[in-house]
């Protein structure tokens, strides 16, 4: 369960920071609610992996799988450019990820 609750608090986190911009400085209302319900909902889901999880573990998959979603959405929602710096670091993020999961010995202790 902790492992779905990871994975649905990296969604909120990703929905709220996607939101910011829509935001404009929380001068809007709806997407201010969004980033502000995102957020609480994504720490509080965040705060339950760590019962079986190492925070260092937990926190090295929510930013970064958050920070490699986030930027694919700059890319296609907002036509941010990904130069091949910026796609080498998105496989570098998601190797790391996958290597945290797949390999690591800490995940479980």
């Amino acid at each position: 369960m902790n492992w779905f609750y990871l994975s649905i608090a990296i969604i909120a986190e990703v929905v709220a920071t996607s939101a910011l911009k829509s935001a404009n400085g929380f001068t809007e209302i709806l997407p201010s609610i969004i980033v502000v319900v995102g957020y609480l909902l994504s720490f509080y889901l965040l705060s339950l992996t760590l019962s079986s999880i190492p925070v260092s573990v937990v926190y090295a998959i929510w930013s970064g799988v958050g920070m490699a979603l986030i930027t694919l959405i700059g890319w296609k929602f907002y036509g941010q450019a990904l130069d091949t710096p910026a796609m080498i670091g998105l496989v570098l993020i998601v190797t790391g990820v996958v290597l945290l999961n797949g390999f690591s010995s800490s995940i479980t202790t």
